[in-house]
């Protein structure tokens, strides 16, 4: 039989979590734009933020732990907490690779462009969408727009080594500009990972939705 209070337990969680995803969402789009338009200012309020987004995982993760330990759900809504656990860490990841992300741009703010001026524009806007799509996912229990976002990824990997080969290039031939070439290198990778978490998200969405686990079925 479910606690009589399960169900507000449950609702507040999830808005809690959605609340996450909001402030993720804000921080991945701002911090795209900063790489777009070389804007420092834009990618401090990212690292700034990022204490908001540790400090709502924490509670979170304790709530997930409250419920599971007092409540004991099954079915359906031990689905739901075991997903939420999941995506919170994930969320909170997505966090912490949009303040690296933040900091590399801060640092190439302040140093000359180097010879190698690598476009960012896909990869950054595809990783985006993918962070967005798959927490609008979540929101609408949407399994068929969450496995959309797991066939993007390869797209996502794709574009990444094309930005290491260039990158790789550009370092042998200017070895005087290895650093910033380098936080060039950790922009390329920090995007591919916020693509590789929005899948994990997706995965999730799909076992709240179906109760299937996916994340080995492509040999991932």
């Amino acid at each position: 039989m479910t606690p009589a209070n399960l169900p507000h337990l449950l609702h507040e969680l999830k808005q809690h979590l959605l609340f996450l995803s909001g402030q993720v969402e804000d921080a991945v789009a701002k911090v795209v734009q900063a790489i777009m338009t070389r804007d420092s200012r834009l990618a401090r309020e990212v690292i700034a933020a990022d204490t908001e987004i540790d400090n709502l995982e924490v509670r979170i993760e304790g709530e997930c732990q409250r419920i599971l330990a007092l409540h004991q759900p099954v079915a359906g809504d031990l689905r739901f907490v075991v997903a939420t656990l999941k995506i919170n860490n994930d969320l909170e990841r997505m966090g912490d690779l949009a303040k690296k992300i933040g900091k590399n741009v801060v640092y190439l703010c302040g140093v000359p462009p180097t010879g190698a001026q690598p476009d960012f524009r896909e990869i950054a806007e595809k990783a985006r969408s993918m962070v967005k799509r798959s927490i609008d996912a979540f929101v609408n229990a949407d399994a068929e727009l969450a496995r959309q976002v797991m066939a993007d990824d390869d797209a996502v990997d794709q574009l990444k080594d094309e930005l290491y080969e260039e990158l790789r290039t550009a370092i042998r031939s200017n070895p005087d500009e290895l650093e910033a070439l380098l936080k060039l290198y950790g922009v390329t990778r920090n995007l591919e990972r916020l693509g590789d978490m929005a899948t994990h998200v997706a995965e999730e969405v799909i076992f709240i939705v179906e109760g299937d686990i996916v994340r080995h079925s492509a040999g991932g």
